[in-house]
């Protein structure tokens, strides 16, 4: 079972990427002198790359522990 550690670590890893990548966009669009309401639209956006990679990382979090009672 230790594949599933490390594809657990490897989703948990590209989830934390992806949670950092939407910092940076949205810090992106704070700074940008885009109008209001793109603004929003662009942060809708952004909030479900958020919660996608959220997901994901914890998706790989529950595959390493998985790996790690099953071992």
């Amino acid at each position: 079972m230790e594949w599933l550690i490390w594809i657990g670590a490897a989703a948990a890893l590209a989830g934390v990427a992806g949670l950092v990548w939407c910092v940076i966009l949205a810090l992106g669009l704070r700074r940008s002198s885009l109008p209001e309401e793109a603004q929003r639209a662009q942060l809708r956006r952004v909030v479900v790359i958020n919660m996608a990679a959220l997901g994901l990382s914890a998706l790989g979090l529950v595959l390493v522990v998985a790996g790690i009672i099953l071992r």
